[in-house]
Order: C-alpha cells, then sequence, then structure tokens
C-alpha cells in the first residue's frame, strides 16, 4: 500500500469515526430533551477527561479544574435546549467550558501555569518541545526543571486570548475552524493570535532552544 493511499483511508477513518461520533451524541442529546437524565451522564463521562485537560491547563490548579469541569456540564445540562447542531456537540460544550475558565480566571487573577507535560506529549511545531523530545542526556531532569519554569512565566506573560488558543490548538489538536467556533471568532483571528503567540514564546525561550 502507498503512503498517500494509508493517508488517505486513514484519513477517511477519521472523518467516519468523527461522524459517528456526532451522530451518537445527537442521539443522546435527543434523549436528554426527552427527560432521560442518564443520557447526559453518557456524554458526561465521554468528554469529562478532555474537559479536565483544558480546564487544568488554563488554570494550572486541579481542584478548580475539576470544580470549573463540573460548571461545565451543569451550565451544558441547563441549556441543552439551546444546542442547535450547528456544530459538533464537543465544540458546544468547550465554548462552554473556555468562557467559564476565562471568567473564572478573570475574577481571581490566578497565576497562570501551562501543563509542559502534555504539551510534550502533543505538540506539534513548538521547536522547543521538539528539542526536548530528543533522546535523553544527563542534564535533560535539570533543563526540564529550569525550562518549565521559564516557559510557566512565559506563558503569563500572553493574554488570556491567546493562551487560550495555545492550549486550544497545541494541546487538544482542534482545527482552526473549531477554535474559532469556540472562541466566536474567525479563523483569521485564531491564526493571527497563535502565531503571534509562538513568535512571543520563541522570543522569550530562545537561548533554551
Amino acid at each position: 500500500m502507498s503512503f498517500s493511499r494509508a493517508v488517505s483511508e486513514t484519513s477517511a477513518t477519521e472523518v467516519v469515526d468523527e461522524v459517528v461520533r456526532e451522530d451518537e451524541d445527537m442521539v443522546l442529546i435527543a434523549k436528554v430533551r426527552e427527560g432521560e437524565v442518564a443520557a447526559f451522564d453518557r456524554l458526561t463521562k465521554k468528554y469529562r477527561e478532555r474537559l479536565f485537560g483544558v480546564l487544568y491547563n488554563l488554570t494550572s490548579n486541579r481542584e478548580d479544574a475539576a470544580d470549573l469541569t463540573q460548571d461545565a456540564f451543569i451550565k451544558a445540562f441547563q441549556n441543552i435546549h439551546k444546542f442547535k447542531g450547528k456544530s459538533a456537540f464537543y465544540t458546544w460544550l468547550y465554548r462552554i467550558a473556555v468562557n467559564t475558565a476565562l471568567a473564572h480566571l478573570k475574577k481571581r487573577k490566578v497565576r497562570q501555569f501551562f501543563s509542559f507535560e502534555q504539551m510534550d506529549d502533543k505538540a506539534t511545531e513548538a521547536e522547543v518541545l521538539e528539542r526536548i523530545s530528543q533522546p535523553s542526556t544527563q542534564d535533560k531532569g535539570a533543563l526540564l526543571n529550569e525550562l518549565q519554569e521559564k516557559l510557566n512565566e512565559a506563558l503569563q506573560s500572553l493574554s488570556l486570548k491567546h493562551r487560550t488558543v495555545v492550549v486550544l490548538f497545541e494541546i487538544e489538536g482542534l482545527s482552526h475552524q473549531e477554535i474559532a467556533e469556540i472562541t466566536k471568532t474567525t479563523e483569521g483571528t485564531v491564526r493571527s493570535r497563535l502565531y503571534y503567540a509562538k513568535q512571543q514564546l520563541q522570543s522569550i525561550l530562545q537561548k533554551y532552544l
């Protein structure tokens, strides 16, 4: 099998899987609207871990992330009748979660923290992650600790709107279109914010690359 054919078949499989997931979500949502609370429990179990990951990376606090995750699901349940199906359910759910987190952060002015461990697993472009993912060296542990601290400081220098797109794109792997829907902006705005954020991070962390 050629590489291009393998990629094509993989992409087709992902598309089919995504359609199946969305169809399953719509069935569950219909049941929730009919009063079947257990159907919403299934949606909660399906997306709790992913939602918690996003909220943890935005707050750096596990207790806050857990509370915000619960709040997001409560809001989703209370407003399920407002979901029109124009976007995927998880996109609609992410929007609620992100807005809930941003409101919390603005109110508390919590110091922001970025989970380097998760970004290291999923990032695709950041040069710093590519450097750290190389085979272990004697000084890797010390370098990781120092870089973690510097990366944290660098991300704190970004605005919430820029930090948000970095988390959703680099960690969650969402597309520009999905992030635009969640943040209620355009794809161009998302690309612009990502570009600006990466330029800022690379500038601050340049000596560690």
